[in-house]
């Protein structure tokens, strides 16, 4: 059965409207230049009409352009999600985006939000500036693409000076490795996204059903291992990139951009445009000139991958889709990369059907071969991913429902051969590389630790918009973003530190090494008041919390202790709570669950030890476990360890 109940498409100049299901025994397509006929028996009425007859309001591209006549029904006859749908009528991400820019309404309609997704953007409303009853106080988040976290100190200047004239006057560090700008208006939208495109960086691939910001270990050495992450970073940031002209089309228009992506001088050498042509002929490629790798409807849902080098776990590996670890021989020549799949954070209160992953170890490809085994992961992922309930359609539930045996099996399909046996290699080591370091080169870098991400002046405190500013003026240091919602200088020459940290001081900017131990490792998302899926604070809460627990184990000698903590103000996991020691997810006004034993270098998720603490109570809920930890804690070990040793039964059963 194939339902397109009320939907019109354009078809070679035509529209055709099916009132009722129809009932497919034969659908051929037979085109000869512009003619097209379409033969098929039907159990309903049809008609085909002129498209000039009717609005172009109703238009909608209800036919596949791989000659398979569905729209609500996939491969296979599973239901698709609507928002599969919408993919398809987008016009590989156009429609109806491009038509609501130009109206003059303050937001985006149901269909565009989901659309402007793909270029970087999210449709938001701030809670706090309006009263009952009041239009909403429509704005967008623009997050860019930054792989390997890198941003240019002409990069910096431009993203600084577009968030005072058309944002909020500050930018938001985030988790994954690049700026968000917020309170931009609809009116300003294209102003800013052309800004960014000629200063030659990108918001593609920020956000949407597609492979997102590459994560890179962001300690800028020189060490071998470390430069081939950040290369091989920007190489599947490249491979990886849409391919739809709609991004160029919408926000340049006829123009060009006036400057290449950045990012593409470190990997000229690569002819990335060939390796993502490659058939190899395991269906790896559909049948799409357009997105020969993600075909017309995209990935099932978000895609992450980030890269580190061995021991280095700054990136928190175990939560991405695709992880890989640079492998080099003793003269640090590259051999290949370990690969773990399958991780995510993103989870639904009461549905026992979502829950956050760690990933699981793939197995090791040789450096030969790593850009194919990439591809075949992703179009795993692509033919076999849940479209049908968008809440299970993360690839980590297809890794979890197959098991990595089963998945390795589905990836080696497409991949024509074995995978090669996961190679030992060090412990992890959790690092936020913050402070100053040698670089390797005879430079330094420096990591200024940002409180939760903020970048802004402070009303009587730091004012750190003004100091990186400065420093990126005199010195014209480029930066690196941190996953740990931090920013690196990287490249300082050592007669400048002097000076670097002068500007710091006389903007009130702390070092790292005056940062509690809490307070220093602690990430929360934004949260309230702009994001659409907070159920209460997080960014705005934590940091008084971090000062208070910080207290409380001082209190008790534990003063020292380093214990990774995280807030989100929902489910979703933005800041990935589910790996913290110790983590609050909001569950209602102002009350969270608290979840405890993430590892301490990040490869375990947590449990929910309990739900509804109201953050009044947190500290009197917390006390006694911290105290129980003192008194019971093995030589050495850290409060994640002890509390995934004790375990969520245990532990209940000592609180009672």
């Amino acid at each position: 059965m194939l339902t397109l109940l009320n939907h019109y498409g354009p078809f070679s100049g035509f529209e055709f409207l099916v009132s009722t299901e129809v009932s497919m025994r034969q659908v051929s397509t037979i085109q000869a230049g512009r003619a097209l006929a379409v033969a098929f028996m039907a159990a309903g009425a049809l008609a085909f009409i002129p498209s000039s007859v009717l609005p172009k309001s109703r238009l909608a591209a209800n036919v596949a352009r791989r000659g398979a006549l569905r729209m609500d029904v996939g491969e296979g006859g599973q239901k698709l999600a609507k928002i599969e749908q919408l993919k398809i009528r987008s016009d590989y991400l156009r429609h109806p985006l491009s038509e609501e820019l130009d109206n003059q309404e303050i937001f985006l309609g149901t269909d565009a939000i989901q659309v402007v997704k793909y270029h970087g953007s999210y449709q938001q409303d701030n809670r706090e500036l309006r009263k009952a009853g009041e239009q909403k106080k429509y704005s967008f988040m623009l997050r860019l693409k930054s792989p390997a976290g890198e941003v240019t100190p002409e990069l910096y200047k431009v993203v600084d000076d577009l968030c005072s004239e058309y944002g909020q006057n500050d930018l938001r560090a985030t988790t994954r490795q690049c700026f968000q700008i917020h309170g931009i208006l609809k009116g300003n939208l294209k102003t800013v996204i052309s800004s960014i495109m000629n200063i030659g960086s990108s918001t593609v691939g920020a956000c949407g059903d597609v492979v997102r910001n590459v994560g890179c270990t962001p300690a800028p050495f020189t060490a071998p291992a470390y430069a081939y992450a950040r290369e091989y970073s920007k190489i599947f940031a490249e491979l990886f990139k849409p391919q739809t002209t709609a991004f160029s089309e919408i926000w340049l228009g006829d123009d060009k951009a006036a400057s290449v992506e950045y990012w593409k001088g470190d990997i000229e050498k690569w002819d990335v445009e060939k390796i993502r042509g490659h058939d190899n002929g395991h269906g790896v490629l559909v049948k799409n000139k357009v997105e020969p790798l993600y075909g017309d409807r995209y990935l099932p849902r978000k895609f992450k991958i980030s890269i580190t080098v061995p021991g280095d776990n700054s990136i928190d590996l175990y939560t991405n889709d695709i992880g890989l670890v640079v492998l080099t021989d003793k003269e640090g020549v590259l051999e290949g990369f370990n690969v773990m799949v399958g991780g995510g954070m993103g989870r639904t209160h009461n549905k026992e059907q979502s829950f956050p992953r760690a990933a699981d170890h793939l197995g090791f490809v040789a450096k030969d071969d790593v850009f194919e085994l990439m591809k075949c992961i992703v179009a795993a992922q692509r033919d076999h991913g849940n479209r049908e309930v968008r809440m299970n359609a993360r690839m980590k539930y297809l890794v979890h429902n197959l098991g990595i045996d089963g998945f390795r099996g589905l990836v080696e399909g497409y991949f024509g051969k074995p995978i090669e046996p996961w190679r030992p290699m060090q412990e992890w080591k959790y690092m936020d590389w913050m402070g100053w370091h040698e670089q390797g080169d005879g430079k330094l870098f420096l990591g200024v630790s940002v409180e939760n991400g903020r970048i802004r002046n402070f009303e009587n405190g730091p004012q750190l918009k003004t100091a990186l500013r400065r420093i990126v003026d005199e010195y014209n240091l480029s930066m690196v973003m941190s996953p740990a919602q931090s920013v690196i200088f990287k490249d300082i020459r050592p007669e400048d530190k002097a000076g670097i940290e002068s500007i710091l001081a006389e903007n009130q900017v702390a070092p790292v090494e005056s940062f509690d131990p809490i307070t220093r490792h602690a990430m929360a998302c934004p949260a309230l008041p702009l994001c659409g899926l907070a159920i209460t604070e997080a960014e705005r809460t934590l940091p008084e919390l971090t000062r208070k627990l910080h207290g409380l184990l001082e209190g008790m000698g534990l003063g020292e202790e380093q214990i990774i903590t995280r807030m989100t103000g929902c489910p979703n996991g933005c800041a990935r709570p589910y790996m913290a020691e110790l983590a609050f997810v909001g569950d209602g006004a102002n009350s969270y669950q608290v979840w405890l034993g993430g590892s301490p270098v990040l490869t375990r998720t947590a449990y929910a030890l309990k739900d509804k603490v109201k953050m009044p109570e947190m500290e009197a809920f917390l006390a006694p476990i911290f105290r129980m930890y003192k008194e019971e804690r093995q030589e050495g070990e850290a409060f994640g360890d002890w509390t995934w040793r004790v375990g969520k039964e245990g532990l209940l059963a000592k609180l009672a």
